[in-house]
């Protein structure tokens, strides 16, 4: 199956740099394949995934940097989150509130090891771990790939000097559309050769997703008590305030009638000609 998709891939690009007779660096290439001279760089990229609960997230962090420093890898990310379950405040004592919280922190990993340490890596933190919810370990052979890239790119660069040779013969300026074209071939170049360093990169560091979370822990924190009734006088200091409260009031009273003598005298004094002027129209 291989063998045939090599060869359509070696037709396109023929088609593509119209020049399927110049093709001499792919085509010894292929010949080889074909004879069985030359046995297919393998190009295998390994992935793995891992969930598992820990003891303690923030150490299990530590010690998994330590590892990945010890087998040669990289950190690409981390994140630790802790998400609230429930919390609850109860009475302390008079101004203050003991709050609980019950949480649960996760933790998040990405990181690249050295794939033919890949296996001892999973290994030590599956070791580490109190429980593995979830482990799978992925390969992606990504030879044919390589190969139809490699082959294009040798392809394209043949057909860039071809134009360029053609050009560097005319005595005139070089045409623009040989240029266009030129320039088309060496972009196509460049990413078929990015695309093969990304694949060897991969290839010789695999991408490990790490995921791991503690059991469900409840935090005791003394908080100062926000419920301002709570901080009244008790009830028989209330009963001293309030009849202080009262006599002032009373005292404030007798104090406002004597400012308006005048006003309540005339109040009086009209209430009694009321009742005179009322009594006399009933003698009549």
């Amino acid at each position: 199956m291989k063998k045939y998709l090599i060869y359509c891939v070696f037709a396109m690009t023929a088609f593509g740099c119209n020049n399927a007779s110049k093709m001499g660096e792919s085509a010894d290439i292929l010949n080889k394949i074909e004879n069985g001279d030359t046995v297919m760089e393998s190009k295998i990229i390994k992935t793995a995934d891992m969930k598992f609960r820990v003891k303690d997230v923030q150490s299990a962090k530590e010690k998994i940097s330590a590892i990945l420093k010890t087998e040669g890898g990289a950190i690409g990310e981390v994140s630790i989150n802790s998400n609230i379950q429930n919390t609850e405040k109860v009475k302390y004592s008079a101004d203050s509130l003991l709050e609980l919280t019950a949480y649960r922190t996760e933790g998040l990993i990405m990181a690249r090891v050295p794939s033919e340490k890949l296996d001892d890596f999973t290994n030590q933190v599956a070791r580490m771990a109190v429980f593995v919810d979830h482990q799978s370990l992925k390969f992606d052979d990504q030879s044919l790939s390589y190969l139809t890239s490699e082959l294009m790119s040798i392809n394209r660069a043949e057909a860039v000097a071809q134009i360029e040779k053609k050009d560097n013969k005319k005595k005139e300026a070089i045409a623009s559309k040989d240029v266009s074209k030129s320039l088309a071939l060496k972009d196509e170049y460049v990413d078929q050769k990015v695309k093969n360093m990304s694949i060897d990169s991969r290839v010789q560091y695999s991408d490990v997703t790490l995921n791991f979370y503690q059991d469900h822990t409840v935090k005791q924190i003394v908080v100062g008590n926000d419920n301002l009734s709570d901080y009244r006088p008790p009830f028989f200091q209330r009963v001293v305030i309030n009849l202080q409260s009262g006599w002032f009031i009373f005292k404030e009273l007798i104090l406002m009638l004597l400012n308006i003598w005048s006003i309540l005298v005339l109040i009086a004094a009209g209430y009694f000609a009321y009742r005179y002027y009322k009594r006399q129209r009933k003698l009549i």
